[in-house]
């Protein structure tokens, strides 16, 4: 489980409460950085939203643990926890926490999301094994 988030951090974010604009800022987020809205959960349940303009630093906190079938990317099973962290930037999050996928029968916990510009979608784990998919199956990028 991720450590709570640094009081530093949350004083210079820019925090928004409730679902609604949390998905509102959320999808923007990932849209200005030119990756697909559907990297991050279904939005249901989300109650907290927080970015550090300067560093790039988001996180999102939903009322609990979810699982997500993407069908965009062969429906792959995610698990998303009720915290997550990244750091974003254009085409990539980075450091991520909180994201686990199922490759086979073992949940892979994601540490890197990278989209590059033949619209191929790279996912790293800590272990320094990377997957990638075919952007063939994206229409939001």
């Amino acid at each position: 489980m991720p450590l709570p988030l640094q009081e530093t951090k949350k004083a210079r974010a820019e925090v928004y409460y409730g679902e609604e604009i949390c998905r509102e800022k959320t999808v923007s987020l990932l849209t200005e950085m030119g990756l697909p809205n559907w990297l991050l959960p279904s939005f249901e349940g989300i109650k907290e939203f927080g970015y550090v303009n300067d560093t790039g630093f988001v996180w999102l906190k939903q009322k609990q643990k979810s699982e997500h079938k993407i069908d965009e990317v062969e429906g792959k099973i995610v698990i998303y926890d009720a915290e997550i962290t990244g750091y974003v930037e254009p085409k990539r999050i980075k450091k991520l926490t909180g994201v686990k996928a199922k490759e086979l029968f073992i949940w892979i916990t994601l540490s890197e999301i990278r989209v590059s510009i033949l619209i191929m979608h790279s996912f790293r784990i800590g272990i320094r094994v990377s997957s990638e998919v075919k952007g063939d199956t994206v229409a939001d990028i």
